[in-house]
């Protein structure tokens, strides 16, 4: 029979039943176009031409189109009940992760406070932390990470302790200031001295000089004082370097560079009589009060 409205010729309905029993594939079943289940991405099968295994909701020929939810996808692409991927802090690489926490610390810090910032239980953090740490033992790293009070921290490796050194050094080859070379004087020649002598000699608090100048390296510590348990300071071998001496008995005189006795006495009031001694006595000064 004839399709008066496209002009095309169409089998009727026995012709479909005696194909479809022949084992014929149903006409554009499989073809490009031909519709999906939604969502799962798979073709749908060609449904059955026969009365008796035609689903109740098609139509003989047309492809059976997919109800929500028979895929067992929900409309989120998740099966229902199924838990949601881990996102934020928990989905990073937990190795990078702690690498760039470590990398910022001041201090040693847990295993319990970086589970907790990273979201990972307490033996995950562990694990990777010593796995981390042989990997860089290995790779024979700058730095090491290491367990310490209690915590775990990135510290420089000892063997690159003199690169290390020549660097925070380098920045510090400014010329030494005047206080700085007061008081640099004062050890040399009176070493071993504590930091309260040292002051009083010069008169004033020096503390934060004696910290620059063990910075430098030009000081070190030499002990303590017996009488007092205060720490005590001398001269290092680089000080003699940069002073060109081999030694502390190839450091100059101190009386060439002392003023003059008349200088000191001018600048000082002590000794000075408040009267005059030349001038006669007077009556006055012979009467004494009772």
């Amino acid at each position: 029979m004839t399709d008066n409205r496209t002009g095309t010729g169409t089998p009727d309905e026995a012709e479909w039943r005696a194909g479809a029993a022949a084992g014929a594939a149903v006409p554009g079943a499989g073809r490009e176009g031909t519709p999906t289940e939604a969502g799962c991405g798979r073709e749908t099968p060609p449904v059955a031409a026969t009365g008796a295994s035609a689903a109740p909701d098609t139509e003989p020929g047309v492809p059976r189109t997919t109800r929500e939810g028979e895929c067992g996808d929900s409309a989120a692409g998740t099966a229902p009940g199924a838990p949601e991927p881990p996102g934020g802090v928990a989905a990073l690489p937990l190795g990078p992760a702690l690498e760039a926490v470590l990398m910022v610390v001041d201090e040693p810090v847990t295993e319990e406070h970086l589970a907790k910032v990273l979201q990972r239980s307490r033996r995950e953090i562990a694990d990777e932390l010593r796995r981390l740490s042989d990997e860089y033992t290995v790779q024979r790293r700058g730095f090491d990470l290491r367990a310490v009070a209690g915590g775990w921290r990135f510290f420089t490796r000892a063997e690159y302790a003199e690169a290390v050194e020549s660097f925070v050094l380098d920045g510090q080859q400014a010329r030494l200031t005047q206080a700085a070379l007061e008081t640099l004087a004062v050890v040399a020649y009176r070493q071993p001295v504590s930091r309260s002598r040292v002051s009083a000699v010069r008169g004033v608090n020096c503390d934060g000089v004696m910290r620059t100048l063990l910075q430098r390296g030009l000081v070190e510590e030499a002990g303590t004082e017996p009488e007092t348990g205060a720490i005590l300071y001398r001269t290092t071998n680089y000080f003699l370097e940069r002073m060109g001496l081999r030694g502390l008995d190839e450091l100059p005189e101190l009386a060439p560079f002392l003023p003059e006795a008349e200088a000191v006495e001018g600048d000082s009031q002590e000794g000075v009589p408040s009267f005059d001694p030349d001038a006669p006595d007077t009556e006055a000064d012979d009467k004494t009060e009772l």
